[in-house]
């Protein structure tokens, strides 16, 4: 591992562990990550959000049991919800066009209000990758506070992002 991507992931844990003192996760944060490479050929995109807050977002109750993500009892539409939403806060696009994202995997991490959802994309991209536009302004129709820090990793090339309401896209050129 890179000292830049252990640097990375060492800050990546230090805002996890931040965020998990208390009753209430105080930071209002959303954490991406986006690898490429030409020589694989796949784009992997992977979010980590806090339930509570997709809860909020998706059935305006941060408590509710009612979508059960990542359970054997998984509410029927909860995924069709969360990619409803994230669609409409949350996209990239590769040279200009659009990615579709297809839910590859869920996992639930962490305990009590502090646990995480996250989400994992794979999307077959033919090189060259020259261009990369992401919007990441999830759950900033919520909080005021919301940041949203995304981490791009492409052919080598390591960039980080902090988007949110003021700033929710930004554009990469390779």
């Amino acid at each position: 591992m890179s000292p830049r991507r252990l640097g990375q992931c060492l800050l990546l844990l230090a805002l996890w562990s931040f965020a998990s003192v208390g009753s209430a996760h105080p930071l209002r944060l959303s954490l991406s990550q986006i690898e490429y490479s030409d020589e694989q050929q796949t784009l992997t995109v992977s979010l980590r959000l806090f339930l509570m807050d997709v809860r909020e977002a998706l059935v305006f109750d941060p408590d509710s049991t009612e979508l059960k993500f990542c359970q054997a009892d998984e509410a029927e539409y909860a995924e069709r919800l969360l990619l409803e939403y994230l669609n409409e806060f949350f996209y990239i696009r590769v040279n200009g066009n659009p990615v579709d994202l297809k839910i590859k995997s869920k996992q639930l991490s962490g305990e009590g209000i502090n646990v995480a959802l996250a989400i994992e994309f794979e999307h077959r991209q033919a090189p060259p990758l020259t261009s990369l536009e992401i919007k990441n302004a999830v759950f900033t129709d919520l909080f005021f506070d919301q940041s949203n820090v995304v981490y791009v990793h492409i052919n080598g090339e390591d960039r980080s992002l902090m988007l949110g309401k003021d700033t929710p896209t930004h554009e990469l050129r390779f």
